[in-house]
Parts: structure tokens; C-alpha cells; sequence
């Protein structure tokens, strides 16, 4: 679940970052966050 959410967080993130959406620092935090949870997993040796 974890996977779609950083998936669908990536797409949102592209989509504000090149049509210059104004909620394009709300996702880039998304992004952050989402990129930090698969980190975690992949130092605790869990599987993507």
C-alpha cells in the first residue's frame, strides 16, 4: 500500500512541478515524506 501511495505522491508531485499548480509545495512535502517512509524500509530490510 505503502508503494501506490509513493507512486501516486511522485505522479501529483511532476504534475504541480511542470504546470506550476499552486499547491506544488504541498506536494513536494507529500514527496518528502513519502520518500523518507520508503527509506526507512529499505535500512529495516523490508521489501518495496
Amino acid at each position: 500500500m505503502l508503494e501506490t501511495i509513493a507512486i501516486l505522491l511522485v505522479l501529483l508531485w511532476a504534475l504541480g512541478y511542470f504546470t506550476a499548480y499552486t499547491m506544488g509545495g504541498f506536494i513536494h512535502v507529500l514527496l518528502v515524506i513519502a520518500v523518507i517512509v520508503v527509506l526507512i524500509r529499505l535500512i529495516r530490510g523490508q521489501r518495496i
